[in-house]
């Protein structure tokens, strides 16, 4: 991991003052030889997943370990999409005269070393390299040991893409190591890496937040709320819940808690319980959401009462917390207190619910009359991203090419002495 460290710090520096052109064309080779080698891909990915598979490793983990031959090209594809983006390195903003004569501003530059620590997802492997890599960072990747076939086959494609467009092979490195202690010595290495993004289940997120001596970019869950208004148009309401709950079932963007207001409970809410009851999905009720699905003839094997933990659990699984609440106050203050700051979402056509829930709910995407699923670096139009980050300072929501950069004062001069 020293070795890893300091050849991606003097890496970093050939990486920074690079060209654009120079990282983008990095970028498309890897993206052809991701193409090129699809099969031999498919078939590390195979192994991982029947390895994992026999290991008991949960169904969450396991959808999100297997690479289709669409995710493949949308790898490739990806890469192309981050190289096509405007480069922010470099960039001078707010460039303002000062009565001494000289002009002050700010210039972004990239922050240096990223090491990426995360689970199961191959896809984050070349996410997570070309986003570093555009933004003139070095990094250093260490995948799960569910994925240590792919993410070896990955690692060679982008030395291989890294060498034909003249970088350092060790501008990107893979952690081949399965061993544990990896990330503990990865976390604190503070002479080499810059940023730590942690990518992966709670007990992962917490320990190396626990862990690391360095700057930690993070979220610990995603427990996401649609909240169901008064003035909700039904149509939507349904359509928003059914996709933010049962698209996809294992992401940290999936909606675990359902509110709805009490003035529309006993028209919307039976709709909505037979929508999920029909995709299979198990409702933690509160006791007045309880007894309205009870009265509807919902299916009882589907219906269960709440407890406390309910209203902050990330279920990752087919099952969502059901809540009546007396109105958008109430919404707001459960979220509040409940929310894991990642993503929520309001179904209303209030123009003034709608602008008090975006400025009242403190999360890091907030959202109106769409579905919690859309909170992702790609649907926001950054490209790719490298995580989700729930903290305040830096960067917050889906990070992308701007949040792997920092932002230095610069100062233009023309002969000017301070007096």
């Amino acid at each position: 991991m020293q070795t890893l460290g300091r050849q991606a710090r003097e890496s970093s520096r050939e990486v920074a003052r690079s060209s654009t052109r120079v990282r983008n064309a990095a970028l498309a080779a890897v993206a052809e030889a991701i193409r090129r080698d699809a099969a031999a891909l498919r078939q590390a990915n195979r192994e991982d997943v029947e390895a994992a598979r026999a290991a008991g490793l949960a169904p969450a983990l396991l959808d999100r370990l297997e690479l289709s031959e669409a995710a493949i090209e949308a790898m490739a594809a990806g890469l192309e999409q981050v190289a096509a983006l405007p480069d922010p390195v470099g960039e001078i903003s707010d460039l303002k005269y000062r009565p001494s004569g000289i002009r002050v501003g700010r210039m972004r530059v990239p922050l240096g070393v990223i090491g990426i620590i995360y689970e199961a997802r191959p896809n984050v492997t070349v996410d997570a390299a070309g986003l570093c890599l555009k933004s003139g960072n070095a990094a250093i990747l260490r995948g799960g040991s569910e994925a240590i076939s792919c993410n070896r086959a990955l690692a060679g494609l982008l030395r291989e893409g890294l060498r034909e467009a003249g970088l350092p092979e060790t501008a990107v490195q893979v952690v081949e190591t399965t061993e544990r202690a990896a990330v503990g010595e990865l976390v604190t290495m503070r002479e080499f890496v810059d940023v730590i993004v942690p990518r992966g289940g709670k007990a992962l997120i917490e320990r190396v937040a626990r862990e690391s001596r360095i700057p930690v970019i993070r979220h610990l869950d995603g427990n996401c709320h649609v909240y169901v208004d008064a003035a909700a148009d039904p149509e939507k309401a349904l359509a928003i819940v059914e996709n933010a709950k049962t698209q996809r079932l294992g992401t940290c963007n999936t909606a675990e808690s359902l509110l709805v207001a009490r003035a529309a409970a006993a028209s919307l809410l039976p709709k909505i319980g037979a929508m999920l009851a029909r995709k299979g999905v198990e409702m933690r009720c509160c006791a007045e959401s309880l007894a309205l699905l009870r009265a509807a003839g919902i299916d009882e094997a589907r219906l269960r009462p709440a407890t406390e933990q309910d209203w902050s659990a990330e279920y990752l699984a087919a099952i969502i917390s059901v809540k009546v609440v007396a109105g958008l106050d109430e919404a707001i203050g459960h979220i509040n207190r409940y929310s894991s700051q990642h993503t929520d979402a309001i179904v209303t056509e209030d123009y003034g619910a709608a602008l008090r829930f975006l400025r009242e709910v403190d999360s890091s995407s907030v959202m109106v009359n769409a579905s919690t699923r859309f909170a992702d670096g790609f649907e926001y139009g950054l490209g790719a991203e490298i995580g989700i980050s729930t903290d305040k300072l830096h960067a917050r929501g889906p990070v992308g090419l701007e949040g792997l950069t920092s932002l230095k004062w610069i100062v233009l001069g023309n002969g000017e002495v301070r007096r």
